[in-house]
């Protein structure tokens, strides 16, 4: 008889809790773990980032050095470079207008216009 009555007691235990423990808040569902496609991505934009940032310390860089060290000694050339090219086109064109066979030198030579 004690048997009965303590699988009636089991029972109405259970009964009693289930609702109480589905009144319980339960923690909240973990998210998935990131894919190793995410980690890859997230490591690869953290990645980027750095290099970008040492891009622009390089780029500062070099154009510091480049205004300090370079640029003098350069500015020398181009300038030599600009001169010798304005010359030689210069001479070049008073060379074709002196060269046109076609060309009066006189009034006399020029044709009749029509």
């Amino acid at each position: 008889m004690h048997m009965k009555e303590l699988f009636f007691t089991i029972i109405m235990l259970m009964k009693a809790c289930g609702p109480l423990s589905a009144q319980t808040t339960a923690a909240p569902p973990q998210p998935d773990p990131p894919g190793i496609l995410q980690r890859l991505a997230e490591k690869a934009r953290a990645a980027k980032a750095k290099v970008q940032g040492f891009g622009e310390q390089a780029l500062g860089f070099a154009g510091a050095y480049y205004e300090d060290h370079i640029q003098p000694v350069t500015d020398r050339y181009f300038g030599w470079a600009f001169s010798v090219k304005s010359s030689v086109l210069e001479n070049i064109q008073t060379t074709m207008d002196n060269y046109n066979p076609l060309k009066a030198t006189t009034p006399a030579d020029q044709l009749p216009v029509n």
